[in-house]
């Protein structure tokens, strides 16, 4: 069995700045993004931040990268 994938503190607005930044979603944020919503401990900000981040996607504001990270 795996153990359950713990956030670190301030992911969730960390990985939203960063995107809006970048105007990219990498592919280890998506996976981070993942981990937050199958956990059932996130706060009513944190869930906001997801759904701004899914909707800019959506809209096309913020593009998802198969890089690994933003960082080279």
């Amino acid at each position: 069995m795996f153990a359950p994938a713990e956030l670190l503190p301030n992911a969730i607005s960390e990985l939203f700045a960063q995107a809006s930044y970048s105007g990219v979603i990498t592919l280890a944020d998506r996976y981070a993004l993942m981990a937050a919503v199958s956990n059932d401990s996130l706060d009513e900000e944190e869930r906001r931040a997801i759904d701004r981040l899914l909707r800019a996607i959506c809209r096309g504001r913020i593009r998802p990268s198969n890089e690994l990270s933003t960082v080279c």
